[in-house]
């Protein structure tokens, strides 16, 4: 979910909201593969500054689970593919490792250069079983072709998740990145993604302004949160026809309803927008 990268003495940084994620995750009781490595997580967050959980823990733990689910589903079926845009410190290629599966990671090429450092360090990089890592910005950069680059089978079926992701982006390049992964999509493909959402009535500039104003990072800013039809309208404009929805409220974690949309969808057979 790290978009961005703070610029510290002249450098670019991790992503911190990544990190609390990670850490937040890193305490949580989770499912992991036959193969997989359930301290994946932990051993990710190594050395990372301490996180208290945050008012949103239990939002989180709604997504986490979903995704969870839906990537568990998808080895089950033989989805060769899993593509994790907005990745951060994501454990799932190492916590669901599974023979035929391959894993790629879509992030700001800062986070995903201290990713792979620390993959590295647990021997767990491409080569050994870990994804293939994909730096991207999403506000700029050609999803598809970035893609392609990186060794991604346009010709088999996928998973792509968008976890935690598309609240930072304004709805153009929500449209340009789902775009983008729909262009990857094969037959067969499935598309997980979280949606940050509001009542309908209200004007969603002024609700984001309000989240932003009580969130402690205000340098990964909110930027899209938009009563639930809207956003299924930006998933037909980029090519996907969505099949399942669930508030984050219905999983039984605490989440606040009407917040955040859990939603699963195909690839349409046009595009609508």
């Amino acid at each position: 979910m790290s978009l961005f990268a703070y610029r510290l003495r002249g450098r670019e940084t991790p992503s911190r909201t990544s990190q609390v994620v990670a850490i937040t995750r890193a305490r949580m009781a989770r499912p992991a593969t036959p193969g997989g490595d359930p301290d994946a997580q932990r051993r990710l967050c190594r050395g990372m500054r301490p996180a208290g959980p945050g008012p949103l823990r239990a939002s989180l733990i709604a997504r986490t689970r979903f995704s969870d689910e839906r990537v568990l589903a998808a080895i089950a079926a033989g989805m060769p593919q899993v593509v994790i845009a907005g990745a951060g410190y994501d454990d799932r290629a190492l916590r669901f490792r599974s023979p035929g599966v391959r894993f790629f990671e879509l992030d700001h090429p800062a986070t995903q250069a201290d990713k792979a450092r620390r993959l590295r360090a647990m021997k767990a990089g491409p080569g050994a079983g870990g994804p293939a890592l994909a730096p991207a910005d999403f506000r700029h950069d050609d999803v598809a072709g970035v893609l392609a680059a990186s060794g991604h089978d346009a010709g088999q079926p996928t998973l792509f998740l968008c976890e935690g992701l598309l609240v930072y982006l304004d709805q153009p390049a929500c449209v340009r990145l789902l775009s983008g992964l729909r262009a990857r999509a094969a037959a067969g493909s499935e598309l997980a993604a979280s949606l940050a959402t509001h009542r309908e009535g209200l004007d969603p500039a002024r609700v984001a302004a309000l989240a932003n104003s009580r969130r402690r990072n205000a340098g990964e800013a909110w930027l899209t949160i938009l009563p639930a039809g809207a956003h299924l309208q930006l998933l037909g404009q980029a090519g996907w026809q969505v099949h399942g929805t669930a508030d984050a409220a219905q999983l039984g974690t605490g989440a606040k309803p009407g917040r955040s949309l859990l939603v699963t969808a195909h690839p349409a057979a046009s595009i609508t927008g």
